[in-house]
């Protein structure tokens, strides 16, 4: 059975859990070199010694991306290690659910540094690799960054301007064969959701409240996300750039629509489990 990424070098950022972890495993059952990049090296070994277990090839690169002398020193530990990259997932991020009132200026420079300031030098210092392989660039958005949310201002505007990124290095890149694409996820069972369910003054009841606001009834698993990621990263995309698609369970189209729960109820005949 062929693999879509054989032999591509794949530097994924935030890579050490949820999102990035089960990009880098998926990425490298299909036959990837797979750079782990995360701040936190210990978390950065454990993905790629699954990855060794499975027989991949795998090497923990240590990155902040909000720091350009970081990215560099990632970008030049790839190429060395384990040669040109030819796609690049820009995932690591962080949130801040404040309203804006309460967001103070270091809050601000913190989740512009990562998001926004991350993903523009990672894709700055990578490209010449992605120019010199004809590779692509996947961008993590976010469903934030095409429609509002309450309570998540700061976040909301570094996905909207990534998804503005996206679109415009798609059409400054097409003409050298690079092609740069966006996912726009909605709610998705990271390590980092179940810790905020977790700060809540009732935890069950919240991770409930994330199931009904997809239409589909429950929140995304991380292994959802990466398969997405795998299909822009690969040949099957290949005439697919400057989209900024999204995998929201239909959190989108509910406008009007009450929680899952009740309106089941309208659409199944009574009794029916």
């Amino acid at each position: 059975m062929s693999r879509k990424l054989k032999g591509q070098v794949t530097a994924i950022t935030g890579a050490g859990s949820g999102i990035g972890r089960a990009t880098a495993l998926l990425f490298a059952s299909e036959g990837a070199k797979v750079a782990v990049g995360d701040i936190r090296m210990a978390e950065a070994e454990k993905t790629v010694a699954e990855i060794r277990q499975m027989s991949g090839e795998a090497v923990a690169v240590s990155v902040d991306v909000s720091n350009v002398a970081s990215v560099k020193a990632m970008v030049d530990s790839v190429h060395t290690q384990l040669g040109p990259a030819n796609v690049l997932f820009n995932n690591a991020a962080i949130i801040m659910p404040k309203f804006i009132e309460e967001i103070d200026e270091d809050d601000w420079q913190r989740v512009v540094g990562v998001n926004l300031s991350g993903v523009f030098y990672c894709t700055k210092y990578f490209l010449p690799d992605l120019k010199l392989t004809q590779g692509c660039i996947v961008n993590m958005g976010s469903m934030n960054g095409l429609v509002g949310q309450q309570k998540n201002p700061a976040y909301s505007a570094t996905k909207g301007a990534v998804i503005a990124m996206t679109r415009s290095l798609a059409v400054d890149l097409a003409p050298l064969g690079v092609r740069v694409n966006a996912i726009c996820p909605a709610g998705v069972m990271t390590p980092l959701l179940e810790a905020w369910f977790q700060q809540q003054p009732d935890p069950p009841a919240m991770k409930k409240n994330s199931d009904l606001s997809h239409m589909l009834g429950r929140t995304a698993d991380s292994e959802e996300i990466a398969k997405l990621a795998l299909f822009l990263a690969s040949d099957d995309s290949s005439f697919i750039t400057g989209q900024a698609i999204p995998i929201e369970g239909g959190a989108t189209l509910g406008y009007g629509v009450g929680p899952k729960a009740e309106w089941k109820s309208i659409m199944e005949p009574e009794g029916e489990p």
